[in-house]
């Protein structure tokens, strides 16, 4: 569409239209003419209708309220005990950001209250809920988007030129590629290069934090070429599929990330974690801040749902994954009706305790690239009753022996999952009060769940929205908030639960606490995620019971007396029979199904039974090759 701009100006009437930009894929008409801004008679619903994308009409930053008479208006107009926190202007997009308690209260009766903020102060506003946890690290994330107001507009208007602006490539052919850049055949450092003609994307760009030799993608392919690189569709928030991100601008990257809300902000906070345990470890890191801020500036999000062109080709919606907050697979519209894809990342076809189950609903739908985690035919899961038991049991006979029990967890989605689980455990008197202490990122990440209550499922979201019910704010979690309150924690004879990072003992607070924990057989470790191969947990797993850790100028020998238990249950994947499920419930049901993301063995079984049980075309690729699906 190189002709968009005119084709909508030709719907509005002269000297109406002071700039119309691009937000990425979105299209904004400003004006200076204050009773059109405010009434434009259905005028911008025929644009949309005509041109079948999203337009809005906002004022020119030149007409809009001074900021602080602005304010004023603005706490004027809403209620008190809508409990306003903070008010936030974006000047280069005459918005306003207000975040309160109470959003309905702020919106008013059928937006009523909006529309009066919109008339007297002439900016845009938007309602946001007010985090029942305070996070700094969560408000430094949004104050770079903010303080870079200016350059976001210019930065979102080159990419909507780049979506609308036509063909940059020579067209001779249609076809669509996956090469695989990581994660085939292995769990960590999902990366994924798809090409049609004209579009480079990379789905996913992580890290394998379990391997020493080879952790990072093969971005050396010839295929790739970052200066080609016209987007990241980033699924979620977890390291082995966002920690490299930051280094593609770190060596000139300029383009977008495409993700959900909580996904930016998660993977902000994993990414300064990842940078803090390679100093730890005493490596050099890969990246700076300054390369996450890149990340930030450069980040489009998306709701689930929400219909979406990256490029002049490629199309894009999210949808529920079920695996942690904000999760998504990615449904990929190529060409003209040329080619769906699914690319389900990481997914659990279950309700959990914290999350809706992953969607199988989809307009189209010709390849799935599915993981394999859990794809071997012995993964399968215990009904998740049985795993809280096993849980509460293995909590129940630690205190009674007076022990402390450590369980090393992924910062995001399993921390919280545990969290619920043991919330429940009590206010359903299941269980005694045991004080759980909160290590490592799992707070900030907690914070977020509560900033995002929409992507939760229906019954935790209502716990949030009654203050005195929030299962996260319950008197049993302690946060710890420093090395000397870390040291009381392991030196009090008080039996505790431990929550803390890293969940494979790669780094992190958990290796201190096994540190000292380790040699009381008094004490219980509980493994609940998935331990990659070489990691130390997985080491424990198999059976090892003594390991050398540098200390100073030397070495310290930790001998493992503790009790280690492993509680598959509470895994944000799909075990073996979920995914079978998920496939033979996938509406339109797929023609061929990419196998990734799981050891060797369990791509290939899976990918077997796949094609045994519904005659569906499979493929479990290597590393570094490539699969043409169209």
């Amino acid at each position: 569409m190189p002709d968009i701009t005119k084709e909508i100006t030709k719907f509005i009437p002269a000297g109406k239209v002071s700039d119309i930009n691009f937000e990425g894929a979105n299209i904004v008409v400003y004006t200076k003419d204050k009773d059109f801004f405010l009434n434009n008679n259905g005028v911008i619903k025929q644009i949309v209708d005509s041109i079948k994308k999203r337009v809005e009409l906002r004022p020119d930053p030149s007409i809009a309220m001074g900021q602080e008479e602005a304010e004023k208006e603005i706490r004027k107009a809403i209620p008190e005990e809508a409990g306003i926190d903070q008010i936030i202007f974006d000047p280069q997009r005459s918005r306003v950001i207000i975040e309160t308690e109470k959003p309905g209260l702020a919106i008013g009766k059928q937006g009523a209250l909006l529309r009066e903020i919109r008339a007297s102060t002439l900016w845009v506003p938007f309602i946001r809920r007010k985090p029942a946890i305070r996070s700094q690290l969560i408000e430094n994330i949004r104050a770079v988007l903010y303080q870079n107001s200016d350059y976001r507009r210019k930065f979102l208007d080159k990419v909507g030129h780049r979506i609308y602006d036509g063909w940059i490539r020579e067209k001779k052919h249609e076809w669509v590629r996956l090469t695989y850049l990581g994660s085939a055949r292995q769990v960590g450092r999902s990366c994924i290069f798809l090409q049609t003609p004209e579009s480079r994307i990379l789905l996913d760009c992580g890290i394998d934090v379990a391997s020493d030799s080879e952790p990072y993608p093969y971005l050396e392919a010839p295929e790739f070429d970052i200066s080609q690189l016209d987007a990241v569709v980033l699924s979620h928030a977890h390291v082995d599929h966002c920690g490299f991100i930051p280094y593609l601008y770190k060596f000139g990257y300029k383009g977008p990330v495409y993700c959900t809300a909580p996904t930016r902000d998660i993977s902000a906070l994993m990414m300064l974690d990842f940078i803090k345990i390679q100093r730890g470890d005493a490596k050099e890191p890969i990246y700076s801040q300054d390369d996450i801020k890149e990340m930030v500036k450069h980040t489009i999000t998306l709701d689930y749902g929400e219909v979406y062109d990256i490029t002049p080709d490629i199309r894009i919606t999210f949808c529920n994954a079920g695996h942690i907050l904000g999760s998504a697979m990615v449904h990929i519209h190529v060409g003209n009706g040329l080619h769906n894809l699914l690319y389900s990342a990481d997914q659990k076809y279950a309700k959990t305790l914290l999350l809706e189950p992953a969607v199988t609903q989809f307009p189209r739908l010709e390849t799935l690239m599915l993981e394999a985690t859990y794809g071997g035919k012995d993964n399968l899961s215990k009904p998740r009753g049985e795993t809280d038991e096993e849980l509460m049991a293995i909590i129940k006979e630690t205190v009674a022996r007076k022990g402390k029990v450590l369980i090393p967890t992924l910062g995001v989605g399993r921390a919280q999952e545990i969290m619920l689980a043991i919330e429940l455990m009590v206010r359903t008197g299941q269980m005694e009060p045991v004080p759980v202490f909160i290590d490592g990122l799992i707070w900030d990440v907690t914070a977020i769940h509560t900033a995002y209550p929409e992507y939760l499922n229906n019954d935790v979201r209502k716990l949030i929205f009654h203050k005195d019910h929030n299962p996260f704010l319950h008197d049993i979690f302690k946060r710890v908030g420093s090395q000397k309150e870390r040291m009381q924690i392991i030196e009090d004879t008080g039996s505790c639960i431990i929550l803390a990072t890293s969940g494979m003992l790669q780094g992190g607070p958990s290796v201190e606490y096994l540190k000292h924990l380790a040699d009381n057989a008094r004490n219980s470790m509980c493994f609940v995620n998935y331990q990659g191969e070489g990691s130390l947990g997985r080491r424990i797993q198999k059976g090892e019971r003594e390991f050398t850790f540098a200390k100073g100028q030397g070495h310290e020998i930790v001998q493992i007396k503790m009790s280690v238990h492993t509680v598959e249950g509470f895994s944000g994947h799909s075990s073996r029979n979920q995914l079978m499920n998920f496939v033979s419930r996938c509406e339109p049901r797929p023609k061929k199904v990419i196998v990734n993301h799981g050891e060797n063995s369990r791509c290939l079984d899976l990918a077997s039974s796949i094609h045994k049980t519904f005659k569906i075309e499979t493929t479990a690729p290597r590393n570094l090759e490539t699969v043409r699906v169209k």
